[in-house]
């Protein structure tokens, strides 16, 4: 287990991206100095020895780090790590705020997979242009529903779905009890109405939902991407919209941001959101309680918590 080791009275000093995780920590103990900064970090906060970037997804700029000789622990607000990992000296301890956002995510993926199913996109266009125009679309309910990705949100969004008489089947990084494999994937995607993936991005997840991973998919399903742009080949997918074989809810994309004039923005069957999955009031004060509890882990000298690697 990962620690940060600090003799009993020396001073912890973090840079913080707000004024509001900067006072919670700082009124853990006299010991702690908060820092904020917008450039290179100079004078005490050169001494830091926690960061809490204020982004997870925007890798630490040329130079920072090399300007935090003391630094041990990078404490990121969000659960993907991406640009972080395997990025960090030598030394320095990376964690994520695990479960921060899993209660939006979840929401996020439950509700654009139920607007998918029942038309909403097409019906809220029907409204823009005035014309009542009645259609039948899916349901979710009794679904078959396949959720690659099986850690906290995937189980929740499981939890969810349980509302709606959906009984999910999971595929993880291993198998284990109740949990297929990746190696499982064809067998299981010919059977799924709706793909749901929420995985971390790495080597094995980076471009998985490629085109033969599609192709493996039943005519007329769903994919819904809850996870990262690059986890899925755009170009491919972009085929299967266009085809009007498949039909997709992103919440990521690749590139991101999308820029203008991107097929994507036009593809049929496409539902789309610009990354806001976790975008809720309570997402941010869950991610500083998460900043808060490592902090204080920190200074009573316990082992770090959702360290990135670690699960």
């Amino acid at each position: 287990m990962a620690h940060l080791p600090l003799e009993a009275d020396e001073p912890l000093h973090v840079l913080v991206p707000s004024r509001a995780i900067g006072t919670a920590v700082e009124a853990l103990s006299p010991r702690v100095r908060a820092h904020r900064i917008d450039g290179p970090p100079r004078g005490d906060a050169a001494l830091a020895q926690v960061w809490v970037p204020r982004s997870g997804g925007t890798a630490p700029p040329e130079g920072f780090l090399d300007a935090l000789p003391r630094l041990r622990l990078v404490q990121l607000l969000s659960a993907g790590a991406e640009a972080f990992a395997g990025r960090l000296p030598e030394g320095v301890v990376l964690c994520n705020a695990r479960g921060a956002h899993t209660p939006s995510t979840a929401e996020w993926a439950v509700t654009a997979t139920l607007a998918s199913l029942r038309g909403i996109p097409s019906f809220v266009r029907e409204q823009d242009a005035g014309r009542w125009s009645p259609a039948t679309h899916g349901s979710l309910v009794g679904a078959r529903v396949l959720i690659v990705g099986a850690g906290d949100i995937g189980r929740a969004i499981g939890r969810m779905l349980a509302g709606f008489d959906v009984e999910p089947t999971y595929v993880g990084r291993t198998a284990r009890e109740g949990v297929h494999a990746p190696e499982e994937l064809p067998a299981l995607l010919p059977h799924a109405d709706v793909v749901v993936v929420v995985v971390p991005v790495t080597a094995e997840t980076r471009g998985l939902v490629d085109a033969r991973f599609l192709a493996a998919m039943k005519d007329g399903a769903l994919l819904v991407n809850a996870a990262r742009g690059v986890v899925v080949d755009t170009d491919a997918l972009l085929a299967e919209l266009s085809g009007g074989r498949l039909r997709a809810a992103l919440d990521v994309t690749d590139p991101e941001p999308l820029p203008a004039g991107h097929p994507l923005w036009a593809a049929p069957n496409l539902l789309l959101t610009p990354h806001v999955g976790g975008a809720v009031p309570a997402t941010n004060e869950r991610a500083a309680a998460a900043v808060t509890e490592q902090v204080r882990r920190v200074l009573e000298g316990l082992p770090l918590v959702n360290v990135v690697g670690d699960y």
